[in-house]
């Protein structure tokens, strides 16, 4: 009984994932219908999905369970039978959604309905695929939207009533079906699929080989191939935790073995990890999402993020080779012979669906365009492979398990639709933007907004971290003079480095797992070489000439200060400059050095700069013995 349940479940998942992908398919290549049909009809199949994997009770193997199994499946069946009805509504009610006027029009008991069973459904997936922490936050956002006038000022508001939640969660595109989701529909789908395809034929692991073989043969080189691995890999799947569990099972055990302590060898691996949904040209869900939001082009955003993505990897490549430097760490020069590598030149070919992507980003087609293209060359490339090609049945595998991975992107960026929507009618956006706005200062706003970022980043996952953060904070930005590029990629970076900044810091804890370290000391670790990432926020937005946002002069200048700053900052967080640096006065003065050199101000960059070249002269001729003539 027990297998025959199984497999009508797993049968299920493939039924589903096959209407998925057909219903993808449709939209993109036959006719995209009306965002109000198509975006809920996306919801209803990834629900349907994450239903199907998550069961109500998981893995409950004791004897007097089966009434609880019972109810399990019961529960299941009620919520799939009820999702097929609201697929029935959206399909049968086309024309009257797309027509009618939100708020104005009045609404049926089926209406109501439908907004119950969506809105329920959709937290209870939210408990099943993400936990408690996102389901939580939705609940006091609910809770804020019903019972508003009970909040203290200026926070209060009027309320809303049964009508108006519905109007508003499932009517119109600022609840559940608002642009997050769209862009889960018209993006985030096909990009999840591309990544599937090309790790399961090779070309994940062409990349995390080229971070081995590129690591270098000097003191550092492993945890520099780590970096390096992670940084490429993370190009592709986005996602830290995915990074550090992939490429971390290979890198940590040789970062140990080439001498670096334990703590050490999971916070690189943890904050080298986290670059990767800052890395272009294919950053990962969240910048696709912040696309969709901003109206600002993929592209353009992606070319804004190389030089503070290069800054944050350069950052850490010069670190690791520091603490080699300082603590004696052995070369590895052979890599190959801790872990076989592949000859990689030919299989670089293997790449090619990835350069198709980006050519199509950069010539302007839509992104959908561009990912559908990729998953064509993976495909074809496959086909053409003969022996070493990847069966059917295992890419039917991977096609099954990326449509998992969709329903759980969907999941968070439909439930971040919930809270969009009431802090939209609430007006909450507009008081938190008075509220950072009135304290005065630049650099206290920018304080603030990191600080709730990181928090926001803490509890959710990224994209529903920077969706928060979107809805609550970016008004303030955009308030006090902060273009939008900036403004966006503040929150973003603050959403993403949540990942290492403890006390939660689930990349560094999985990280110190399979390091066999402490969990604490490896996030504060990781905190403290990842600090680069937690001062070039600031910097874009005081020099956003480091987005590519004015002239080529002032493009090299920015570049040239960020570089400048970085190599310092790093000089004192690893106590290395030409030599080991003993005294804790000389590295403190050297990160304050290297805040001076980023502030914005010109005489602080003059001060920092002079400074710097003395610091730099200083330590090269005290460690080389020389004498000033």
């Amino acid at each position: 009984m027990k297998a025959r349940n199984f497999n009508f479940r797993k049968n299920l998942i493939f039924l589903i994932t096959i209407l998925f992908f057909i219903f993808q398919m449709y939209i993109a290549f036959i006719k995209s219908l009306p965002p109000l049909i198509q975006n809920p009809l996306h919801l209803i199949l990834a629900l349907a999905t994450a239903f199907l994997w998550f069961p109500f009770i998981v893995n409950d193997k004791k004897e007097n369970n089966k009434k609880l199994k019972y109810l399990s499946n019961l529960v299941d069946t009620i919520v799939l039978t009820s999702l097929i009805f609201s697929m029935y509504y959206f399909l049968l009610n086309e024309e009257t959604l797309s027509n009618r006027i939100q708020y104005l029009d009045p609404l049926t008991n089926t209406d109501y309905l439908v907004m119950f069973i969506i809105v329920i459904s959709l937290l209870e997936a939210v408990r099943r695929v993400l936990g408690l922490n996102l389901l939580v936050f939705i609940g006091i956002f609910l809770a804020y939207g019903w019972f508003g006038e009970y909040f203290p000022h200026p926070f209060n508001h009027s309320g809303i009533n049964l009508a108006e939640f519905t109007d508003l969660m499932i009517m119109g595109s600022d609840g559940i079906f608002g642009s997050p989701l769209n862009a889960s529909v018209n993006i985030l789908y096909y990009f999840i699929l591309f990544g599937g395809f090309l790790a399961a034929c090779g070309g994940g692991q062409v990349l995390m080989d080229m971070g081995m073989k590129i690591g270098g043969k000097n003191s550092g080189g492993p945890a520099q191939a780590s970096i390096l691995s992670s940084a490429l890999l993370g190009m592709i799947n986005g996602s830290a935790m995915a990074n550090v569990t992939t490429t971390g099972v290979m890198t940590i055990p040789l970062m140990k073995r080439a001498g670096f302590k334990p703590e050490q060898a999971g916070a690189v691996e943890a904050a080298a990890s986290t670059s990767g949904q800052i890395m272009p040209p294919i950053m990962g869900v969240g910048a696709f999402v912040m696309a969709e939001m901003t109206g600002i082009p993929y592209r353009e955003i992606a070319l804004a993020a190389i030089v503070p993505a290069l800054g944050y990897i350069g950052s850490l490549f010069i670190l690791v080779y520091f603490i080699a430097k300082r603590e004696s760490v052995i070369a590895k020069s052979d890599i190959e012979k801790e872990t076989i590598i592949e000859p990689i030149m030919k299989r670089l070919y293997l790449l090619i669906p990835v350069l198709i992507v980006v050519y199509n980003i950069i010539v302007g087609t839509t992104l959908m365009t561009a990912a559908l293209y990729g998953i064509g060359a993976v495909l074809i490339i496959n086909i053409l492979r003969f022996k070493n090609r990847i069966l059917l049945r295992e890419l039917f595998d991977v096609f099954v398990d990326s449509t998992k991975q969709v329903a759980q992107v969907a999941v968070p960026t439909a439930a971040a639709g919930i809270i969009i929507g009431i802090v939209v009618i609430s007006g909450l956006a507009s008081r938190f933007a008075g509220l950072i706005d009135n304290v005065g200062y630049l650099w206290l706003a920018l304080l603030i907004t990191a600080a709730g970022s990181i928090l926001l980043g803490m509890a959710l996952p990224t994209v529903a971290a920077y969706l928060a953060s979107y809805i609550l904070f970016l008004p303030a930005l955009i308030e006090l003079g902060i273009p939008a590029l900036p403004a966006n990629l503040f929150i973003f970076y603050f959403g993403i480095v949540a990942q290492i900044t403890p006390p939660v810091a689930l990349a560094s804890y999985a990280a110190a797992g399979i390091a066999k370290a402490d969990p604490w000391k490896t996030g504060i670790t990781a905190f403290r070489y990842a600090l680069v990432a937690f001062l070039v926020p600031f910097v874009f937005v005081y020099r956003p000439e480091i987005l590519f946002l004015g002239t080529p002069l002032e493009i090299g200048f920015a570049s040239i200060v960020l570089i400048f700053g970085t190599f310092l900052l790093v000089a004192g967080i690893s106590g290395y400059l030409f030599g080991v640096i003993e005294d804790k006065t000389g590295r403190l003065v050297l990160i304050m050095t290297s805040i001076l050199i980023i502030l914005p101000s010109n005489i602080t960059l003059i001060i920092g700069g002079i400074l710097g070249v003395l610091l730099i002269a200083y330590y090269f001729l005290k460690n080389y013995n020389l004498k000033v003539i």
